[in-house]
Order: C-alpha cells, then sequence, then structure tokens
C-alpha cells in the first residue's frame, strides 16, 4: 500500500466536544455553512476539512493515494488530534461513505455518527444488481475515465458542474450563483479536478473497497436522507440495520442529494438533538468482531483556518 504525507486544509470553529464534518463531491468545507454556526451555538467545537484532494489540502497525484484507507486515516488522525481523541462524525455523500467506513474501523474514535444521503458500500454494491441503481449510478462509470471526465466537466466553463448545482437541488435556489462560481473556483488549479475524480477511479482499485463493505457501525447512528436523491435510491435504506444495529432514520420528502443545503433548519434540529441524546445503554449495543486494525502511517499537520 503506497501512502503518501498530506496535509489538509481544515475549518475550525466553537469550544466543545468535537464535530467533524465531511464533504462530498465536488464540494468543500463551505458544504457545511449552515451547519457550522448551529454546532457552534450549541456548544461543539467544528473542524471540517477540505478532503485529501480538495480546494485547499493537498491533491496527491496517484489514483491509489485516494484509496479508502488512506482516506479514513486521514479523518483518524485528525480525530487523536482534538483533546478527547473522540469525536462526532457527520459525513455527506462521498463524506458520507469515508464516515460509514470509518465508524466502521476506528469505533474507538466515533462517539455518534450522522450520515446524510451517503449509501453504505455494502447496500450499495447490492442494490447495483437492480436497474434502477445502475440507472441512477451512470456518472461513476463516466468519472473513472482518464482524460474524457475531465474534459466533458471542464466544458464550456464547467457547465455540467455549474448546472448540477442550479438544477440539481429539490429545491430551488439552494445555491446562489456566487455559490457556484466559488466552487468551479476551487475546480481550476492544475490536478484539482483529477484528484476529486480519483475518488471514484480508486475504487477500481483491487481491495479498495473492501473495508468499505465490510463496515460494520457499533455506534448510535443517524441517517437523514433527502427523499428526492437523483442518484441514490430510497431502497438504500430498507436494510440499514444489517450494517448499523443502532441506526435512526429520518427522511426528508421534500429534499434532495444536497439535503443539509436544502433543507438546513430541519437538518439542523435533527442533528443536534441526535448528537445531545444520551448514548444507548451499553446492554443494547451490539458487538461485532473486529475488522483487520489500521494502523495511520502519515503525519495530519492540519493548517488552521478560523471561522469569522
Amino acid at each position: 500500500m503506497r501512502a503518501c504525507d498530506v496535509e489538509l486544509h481544515v475549518a475550525r470553529a466553537g469550544e466543545g466536544p468535537a464535530v467533524i464534518l465531511l464533504h462530498g463531491f465536488p464540494e468543500n468545507w463551505t458544504s457545511w455553512r449552515h451547519q457550522i454556526p448551529a454546532l457552534v451555538a450549541a456548544g461543539y467545537s467544528v473542524l471540517a476539512p477540505d478532503m485529501r484532494g480538495y480546494n485547499l489540502s493537498d491533491r496527491p497525484a496517484m489514483v491509489e493515494d485516494y484509496k479508502l484507507r488512506l482516506l479514513i486515516d486521514d479523518i483518524a488522525e485528525l480525530v487523536r488530534a482534538t483533546p478527547n481523541k473522540r469525536a462526532y462524525i457527520v459525513g455527506h455523500d462521498w463524506g458520507g461513505v469515508i464516515a460509514w467506513t470509518f465508524a466502521g474501523a476506528y469505533p474507538e474514535l466515533v462517539e455518534k455518527l450522522v450520515i446524510m444521503n451517503a449509501p453504505h458500500m455494502y447496500l450499495y454494491r447490492k442494490l447495483l444488481r437492480s436497474p434502477e441503481q445502475l440507472r441512477r449510478s451512470w456518472y461513476v462509470a463516466l468519472f473513472r475515465i482518464p482524460h474524457l471526465a475531465e474534459t466533458l466537466l471542464r466544458f464550456n466553463d464547467y457547465r455540467a458542474i455549474r448546472r448540477t448545482f442550479a438544477n440539481g437541488p429539490a429545491r430551488a435556489g439552494t445555491f446562489s450563483d456566487a455559490d457556484i462560481d466559488a466552487y468551479v473556483d476551487a475546480l481550476r488549479p492544475d490536478g484539482a479536478l483529477t484528484a476529486m475524480l480519483n475518488y471514484y477511479r480508486a475504487m477500481s482499485v483491487p481491495g479498495s473497497m473492501d473495508i468499505a463493505r465490510q463496515a460494520r457501525v457499533e455506534c448510535d447512528t443517524l441517517v437523514i436522507w433527502g427523499d428526492l436523491d437523483p442518484a441514490l435510491s430510497l431502497r438504500l435504506l430498507v436494510d440499514l440495520d444489517e450494517v448499523a444495529p443502532l441506526v435512526q432514520l429520518e427522511r426528508i420528502p421534500t429534499a434532495g442529494h444536497w439535503v443539509q443545503n436544502e433543507a438546513p433548519e430541519d437538518v439542523n434540529r435533527l442533528m443536534l438533538a441526535f448528537l445531545k441524546a444520551p448514548p444507548s445503554p451499553p446492554k443494547d449495543r451490539p458487538v461485532f468482531s473486529p475488522i483487520l486494525p489500521l494502523h495511520a502511517t502519515r503525519i495530519f499537520k492540519g493548517r488552521k483556518h478560523l471561522l469569522q
């Protein structure tokens, strides 16, 4: 396994128990702009990294640098840098896939888990046998094709990306023109778009996704789901208790994929109620056979960006 040191840009705010917010494609830490003030006001400290390859964080060049083992090791180093060496983990889209995997691999570092419109890879793989989810996931095959994906996404000043943000949400006006411009500007530096697409391309590296499909989550878990997600079927929610026995599901019927941006007040209310609730009694907690332990081999060197 090839490993390389990376430096992550991390937006930080607040004091109190740590909440780590993991964004998806093709975003960055600002995906959580509606959640950060609410979490800080509720007495939490927030750490929202630009994920490896994104925005102001380092962009390793090789596809192998984006295997899930390395992505979750980045988060492990971030959690270990917090005072309590444990954190509440919140993830959306690719950040949610990483959060699912991280909670299964590093249960000792997780207080609670919150997932927003991100499938568990065990359930996702099962559902890919269905024509419905295959149709919804067509873009994954495209994103894995080097050069072609970059060319198509850059065409006409990133028109496809702009249209995704403008027309993709179920709630019109979720992203302003300024929001979209900022996301597109983060794709312009050399290697930035390729680094983001490497998350998809690393899925084809032999064994890379095994750790995600094998993840069993024993902590309290909240799944918040925008029902109108064009990319992810509601059938992904059917067997959640197979992978997370302590799961609580909250669906938002009028929101879509970017649920934390489309319905921020609902999301914040549900998330804060869950974070503040007492943990499940020990007798209710499942006991799983641990997967092979992971050992971080790199140093997290987080630059701190203080939110105003």
